[in-house]
Order: structure tokens, then sequence, then C-alpha cells
């Protein structure tokens, strides 16, 4: 009768004791994904909302802080006007001033960059951010959508402009082509496939 009784206590206190520590690992695993998804940061530059789509699925994924740049003086609405203002920005070398200010930049360890490709490049705006902003000894993950050309030279300047980062693998995607009046793509079959795509990377870069 004894030998059952301490059976039957000991197991209790096994149950009890599993529940609790499933309680402390669970407890601890929430904790340390509350302060992953603090950390992270995404910065995302989007004219036609496709860059803007991506960002909000790495979001969803990662979570984190999602901040649009915007600019003191807006871009015009026209492209063949945005085009030529670009082209001399470029040749300039303009940085345009932004509106968007981060003040608790120091706050963050991850930082996830997005932008479309202009003009075979990273757009001016988003290398004004990377001017502006020291992001040294940060992670910093470019993500872009794109016409169809690539990337070009955009996630190199990313490389150029963050030389005390570490740099991860980038995402490309191809977006809208305003050339052609074609806009918004991110939906439908578009949008599922993206999903898969950003979800697979994610993984293979460690998220």
């Amino acid at each position: 009768m004894k030998i059952i009784v301490s059976l039957f206590l000991f197991s209790i206190f096994n149950v009890t004791g599993c529940n609790v520590d499933q309680k402390k690992v669970s407890q601890k695993q929430t904790e340390t994904e509350t302060v992953l998804s603090k950390n992270i940061l995404i910065v995302y530059l989007s004219r036609t909302n496709n860059t803007e789509t991506v960002a909000k699925i790495i979001q969803k994924q990662v979570g984190g802080d999602l901040v649009e740049l915007e600019l003191v003086n807006p871009y015009p609405e026209n492209y063949q006007a945005i085009v030529q203002q670009v082209d001399k920005e470029n040749e300039d070398g303009f940085l345009p001033e932004l509106k968007t200010k981060i003040n608790d930049l120091e706050n963050y360890d991850t930082v996830f960059l997005g932008f479309p490709t202009w003009d075979m490049q990273m757009p001016p705006p988003m290398k004004s951010f990377l001017s502006n902003n020291d992001l040294s000894g940060k992670t910093v993950i470019p993500f872009n959508t794109n016409a169809g050309y690539g990337v070009g030279s955009s996630f190199r300047t990313v490389e150029e402009l963050c030389p005390n980062s570490t740099i991860l693998e980038g995402y490309s995607t191809k977006g809208g082509i305003e050339r052609d009046g074609i806009l918004f793509v991110m939906e439908g079959e578009k949008l599922i496939e993206v999903k898969n795509q950003v979800a697979t990377w994610l993984e293979k870069i460690g998220f």
C-alpha cells in the first residue's frame, strides 16, 4: 500500500513539475520572440506599393517596426518627370532631404531595407537614409522590387554605404512596370508566390 501511495505521489509531482517546466519554456520563448521583434526595423521606400507589400509580408513573418521613407519634397506623380529628376540626382550625387526621422535607431539590431530599382540603382532617398544614419554593428538585409531588370547596383550600394554592418543575402522580385502603366501587382497568384518566396528566403538567412 505504501508503495502504491508513493508511486501515486511521485507521478503527481512529475506531472506538476513538467507543467511548470513547460510554462517556463513557453514563457522564455515568448519573451525571446518579443525581444527579437522589438529589435527589428523594416525601412522601405515604395512608389507603387509593391515594395510596401513585401515589407508587410516580412513584418508578418519576423515582427518588428515598419517605417516608410518620406521626402520633404515628394517626387512628381508623372512617370517621365520622376525619371528625369532621378537621372539628374544620380548624375549630381544629390541626396534628397528626408521627412522621415528615426530617433531610436540605436535600439535596433537588425534593419531590413526595402526599395525598388530606379535607373538600375538604389533610389536616391534610400541613399539619403544610409548616408545620414550609421548602421555600424547592425545586421542589414536588403529586399527589392523591380520592373524585371533586377537589382542593378543597388545591393552593392548597400555594402558600400554600410561598411561596418553585417550584410545578409537580399531578396528581389519583379514588381510593376510603371513605364508600361503596370503598377500594383502584388495580388492573387503573384501575392501567394511572393509570400512563399519570402518565407523560404527568411528561413535561409536564419529567420
